[in-house]
């Protein structure tokens, strides 16, 4: 799950949880919306988490004394 449906569960959760005042029979809305707020945000989290272990935009990473950053390397022909 990416940050633009997490961001997007949060939303959706907020206005069933916090905007919505109806009653229905079997299913409650306000938990519906809070179940979604509650996934979204750990979808944001875990997005978040897993982003710097990937590397996100640019930058290189040290182990052991060797960069690991990606290099283009150009061979011309004389």
């Amino acid at each position: 799950m990416g940050m633009g449906t997490s961001i997007f569960l949060i939303a959706i959760g907020a206005i069933l949880a916090f905007a919505v005042k109806v009653e229905t029979e079997g299913v409650n809305l306000n938990t519906v919306g809070m179940i979604l707020l509650i996934v979204g945000a750990m979808g944001a989290v875990l997005s978040m988490i897993f982003w710097s272990s990937w590397g996100g935009f640019g930058g290189s990473r040290v182990v052991e004394g060797r960069s690991t950053g990606r290099r283009t390397v150009v061979e011309e022909e004389i």
